[in-house]
């Protein structure tokens, strides 16, 4: 076989033509579905209360609904086939009654919103504010599929599938609830929504027409056309450029939070320690991690954090939380469980806060200790060392004058009897039985003289 027998064979199997209905029943279906008066109109705001309220009320099952009573999509085909067959008055009437449509969308889900006793915004309205290419790809998709069934026989569920994956109308209500609620970013991203969902389905559209031949218009001009076609290109170009900007953070995104998964799995788990939760904080390079069970040693945690810049983590510092003081997390998050607070970035804000409060918790209990050990200890200095007639201790954090680190040890001011003061072999014995009794790293005897 050669290769133009193959690709003869594969275009048999992929022709559309055969199938192609009447193109003048075509034109005139596709025609009426234009208009927005009378019962479309209607059809239309009630469609719209619908999607807001399975919106607000966070239903799928009610947005579905909505998507298949909606007849937007009547213009925006319409406004495709105009432009494939450079039908400018069909082009004028659609595009007038599209923008009909989507004003009268976004005022009746705005007038929704401004009544509803619930303002809160759920997972399915915020989907709706942050476009990706993804969405690009299924408005593109579905408006092919929806022009191929518009003009071929056999249209079975096609169009209906179609209303649902485009989803033209919750981005129109989300747009009303930024209005009605005053945030205006989720106005915008979701009408931006919209915006990608209009192009794209036009753009399949315009394709589908000139693959299936459709009889096209003349211009008054070859410059024209070209014009136009400029003009079209431009504005898919800039439609999908915000788009494709939004995609590429998502899958950074994405690729960061699994290297997060597999540095903890590979490098920080091990036998009998159970890793609670984790969070990381990009403004300070923090990995946070919580874990109970068998203590994970500091040389795990060292070795652990020199790795991460082999999981696109470099510059981070790791946190792990462990002991008493991820038994009081485990505490927080089983009260939090019984407050039903479901919301997850509530939930982990929550825990940091308790993470930190821990930290000083900490901090705090380390000067406390010195307090008690003074004054545990000073019946037994008084025995041992009889010439120390008076001692503290506290905490001394040290920073060298060209800040290039710190040292932190512990102090003991001590105070001699008067013209008695200790030997060298003495205060060595101090030095050595104090450091051992406080059970400190480093230790600093500073004698204070009268």
């Amino acid at each position: 076989m050669t290769i133009k027998d193959f690709i003869g064979r594969v275009g048999y199997y992929f022709n559309l033509m055969p199938d192609k209905e009447d193109e003048h029943e075509i034109v005139r279906q596709i025609s009426s579905g234009v208009s927005f008066k009378g019962a479309q109109l209607w059809i239309l705001i009630f469609a719209i209360f619908i999607a807001s309220l399975g919106l607000n009320v966070n239903s799928t099952a009610v947005i579905i609904g909505a998507m298949l009573i909606s007849p937007l999509m009547g213009p925006i085909i319409g406004m495709g086939l105009a432009v494939g067959t450079n039908d400018l008055d069909l082009l004028k009437r659609a595009a007038k009654n599209f923008g009909v449509a989507t004003l009268i969308s976004v005022l009746t889900a705005t007038l929704y919103f401004l009544i509803t006793p619930l303002s809160e915004a759920q997972s399915e309205l915020l989907a709706r504010t942050s476009p990706t290419l993804y969405d690009v790809l299924i408005a593109f998709c579905g408006g092919a599929a929806g022009i191929i069934a518009l003009c071929t026989r056999g249209k079975g569920n096609v169009i209906p599938g179609v209303a649902i994956a485009t989803a033209l109308m919750p981005p129109l209500c989300t747009a009303g609830f930024g209005l009605a609620t005053g945030h205006f970013l989720y106005f915008l991203g979701a009408f931006y929504l919209f915006f990608i969902n209009t192009v794209f389905i036009a753009l399949a559209t315009y394709m589908g027409v000139r693959l299936m031949h459709f009889h096209q218009y003349e211009f008054l001009s070859p410059e024209g056309a070209k014009k136009a076609h400029r003009y079209l290109m431009s504005i898919v170009i800039l439609t999908m450029l915000p788009a494709v900007y939004l995609t590429v953070n998502i899958v950074r995104q994405h690729i960061f939070d699994n290297n997060v998964r597999n540095f903890i799995k590979t490098e920080v788990a091990q036998r009998g320690t159970q890793i609670i939760s984790n969070s990381v904080e990009r403004d300070s390079l923090k990995l946070r991690i919580v874990a109970v069970g068998r203590e994970i040693s500091e040389e795990r945690r060292t070795t652990a954090e020199q790795h991460m810049e082999q999981y696109g983590m470099a510059g981070f510092r790791l946190r792990i939380i462990q002991g008493t003081q991820s038994d009081s997390l485990l505490m927080l998050n089983s009260q939090l469980n019984h407050l039903n607070i479901n919301h997850e970035s509530d939930r982990q804000k929550l825990m940091e806060l308790s993470a930190e409060n821990a930290t000083l918790s900490q901090q705090l209990s380390e000067y406390t200790r010195l307090e008690q050990l003074a004054s545990a200890i000073r019946p037994e200095m008084a025995t041992l060392f009889p010439l120390v007639s008076h001692f503290s201790l506290s905490r001394v954090t040290e920073v060298s004058r060209d800040s290039t680190g710190t040292c932190s040890y512990v102090a003991a001011i001590i105070k001699e009897e008067n013209g008695k003061p200790l030997t060298t072999t003495e205060f060595g014995k101090l030095h050595d039985w104090l450091k051992t009794r406080i059970k400190a790293d480093s230790l600093l005897i500073v004698r204070q003289h009268n």
